[in-house]
């Protein structure tokens, strides 16, 4: 009876391994095409909106990396507006696009940075991180071809097999890139979005990570063209982009609460 139930133990834990192993190194056309089809999804989309839920390693002031929680909430009506909210550990922090200047306000210090940005989505992301210092860390799907990104210097595709993401049936699939291990996990059903999504940076020290729990689609929105546009309150400063940035990170790996 030991024998069988240690065959059975060793099957479970050791017999996909080296299956797992030939897939790193190539390209499984099958996991290409289900990440080309979530990306139609959303480029077909003019309009969308969706939550996330996010866990994100940070480095702290004692030199470790710390962990970080936050809720978000996510708007993007094509081809030039995008409106981002956040709380929780990480910050307190609200992002504006308008297709003409990019606002971020950090309600919390009563500070905000604005700019001229250029007048397409695809155009702004390019740029935001080097001019303004902003991540988004889901950026690589709100470009209009999120495929094309998502792809580029691509280095392995692998489908893990079927789950379920708070009770969504989801494909999981698992890539590779220069400096990054990623993973999706994509809807299996007629509407083909993400639900998941988890890095690790292997080209940063201590393999930083993030996972994003992403919820709530909704395809067609009715949004009014204010909403994505900043309007100062009285009491609000204004200040360099970096300085928003700077103050809202101090306040997470210092450990203050919200």
């Amino acid at each position: 009876m030991k024998k069988i139930l240690f065959l059975i133990l060793d099957v479970l834990l050791f017999s996909s391994a080296p299956a797992l192993h030939s897939e790193t190194t190539r390209i499984d056309p099958n996991a290409v095409a289900l990440l080309k089809r979530m990306s139609e999804t959303l480029s077909q989309a003019k309009s969308f909106t969706f939550h996330t839920d996010s866990i994100l390693e940070m480095p702290c002031s004692t030199g470790q990396f710390i962990t970080i929680v936050s809720k978000g909430f996510v708007a993007v009506q094509r081809p030039n507006k995008i409106r981002a909210l956040y709380v929780g550990d990480a910050h307190a922090f609200d992002f504006f696009y308008d297709g003409g200047s990019v606002t971020a306000a950090a309600p919390r210090q009563k500070v905000y940075s604005t700019t001229k940005a250029p007048d397409t989505i695809d155009e702004m992301l390019a740029g935001i991180r080097k001019e303004t210092g902003i991540h988004f860390h889901i950026a690589p799907l709100l470009f209009s071809n999120s495929y094309e990104h998502l792809t580029r210097n691509l280095q392995s595709a692998v489908i893990i097999g079927p789950t379920f993401v708070n009770g969504v049936p989801c494909d999981h699939l698992a890539f590779r890139s220069p400096g990054v291990n990623w993973e999706l996990w994509i809807a299996s059903g007629p509407v083909a979005l993400p639900y998941r999504l988890c890095a690790t940076f292997t080209d940063k020290p201590n393999r930083p990570r993030k996972f994003i729990d992403l919820s709530g689609w909704n395809l067609h929105p009715w949004l009014r063209n204010s909403f994505f546009t900043f309007k100062q309150p009285k009491a609000f400063q204004e200040i360099p982009f970096k300085a928003v940035l700077k103050d809202v990170r101090q306040e997470a790996t210092q450990g203050n609460s919200h």
